[in-house]
């Protein structure tokens, strides 16, 4: 009975791990709308990129982790990376430039919505009650976050379009590395992924867009989101979010990161002076339900 509990609950030993990523990947979504504000959306993913997989091979080779890719597990890597790095750093960059950081992160965190569907169909994962119930107050909560910004949305379509893209794109790569795991520790497997997606973002940066590469030449907004991007979003929180989907049931960690867009909002009154409406302390209550179905333990025996 504990490992059912077990297989639709969150791994207690990882709920300081969920607390970092939750800060840290919320309070990057207007990180990331300040950096893009000076610098070209691929060439800062590039950096990004760069950063991320420099840092943590460092991990790797200092604690002695295995660096090397199994043979015959290149093809899940690759297809890993083509969802995981490129589709969601493509779409998601994009979209954030087009829209609202707020609005950006509501819609990109639909992923749990995807990443469910997808874990029945392809995991055989169960759709439990409590999964349902998580569902349903999480994608309450989003709408509520939205709330009068539909309009908004609309105005920006190829904006919530990408970020819907990034959502799906994310789910599935997510899946993925659940379905066809490569056999690596967490550092070296981000590492790895992170190479691998570089080629299209740094082709997209060279011959389409124009710019600086220097982060030091930009103004201070820009250069504090950039580096809170190297430093915290692709090392850290990268890291914890692989560490927590290879632990976890594909339903249960998705679940787990609906709280991300709530920090996204409510820390875009912080670096960007965006003021919460009521109608965000409704979100974060839901969402807050949310995690519950994941985070507490089941209460029949």
């Amino acid at each position: 009975m504990r490992d059912s509990q077990a297989a639709h609950t969150f791994p207690p030993q990882l709920v300081g791990l969920l607390i970092g990523l939750t800060l840290g990947w919320g309070f990057n979504w207007p990180m990331m709308k300040l950096a893009v504000s000076g610098m070209a959306p691929m060439r800062f993913r590039t950096l990004c990129l760069l950063a991320g997989a420099v840092g943590l091979f460092a991990t790797a080779w200092t604690g002695g982790l295995r660096l090397r890719v199994p043979a015959g597990q290149w093809p899940r890597l690759i297809a890993m990376a083509v969802f995981n790095i490129c589709g969601w750093n493509i779409f998601a960059i994009y979209g954030v430039s087009l829209m609202a950081s707020g609005r950006a992160a509501i819609l990109g965190y639909t992923m749990p919505i995807w990443s469910v569907a997808l874990s029945i169909w392809l995991l055989e994962e169960p759709f439990t009650r409590r999964r349902a119930l998580g569902v349903a107050l999480g994608l309450s909560g989003m709408l509520f976050l939205l709330g009068g910004e539909i309009q908004a949305v609309g105005r920006s379509p190829l904006g919530a379009l990408c970020m819907l893209g990034a959502a799906v794109t994310w789910a599935m790569g997510t899946i993925i590395m659940k379905r066809w795991p490569v056999d690596l520790p967490v550092s070296s497997l981000t590492a790895w992924q992170m190479v691998v997606g570089l080629g299209p973002i740094v082709a997209i940066a060279l011959f389409v867009e124009r710019g600086p590469f220097n982060p030091f030449t930009l103004s201070a907004g820009p250069l504090l989101g950039v580096l809170f991007n190297l430093v915290v979003a692709f090392n850290f929180c990268y890291w914890a979010w692989y560490r927590i989907v290879l632990v976890a049931p594909v339903g249960v960690s998705s679940l787990s990161v609906m709280m991300i867009p709530v920090v996204g909002v409510f820390s875009g009154f912080l670096v960007l002076g965006e003021v919460p409406r009521w109608s965000d302390y409704i979100a974060l209550i839901l969402v807050v339900g949310s995690l519950a179905t994941v985070m507490l333990p089941s209460c029949h025996r």
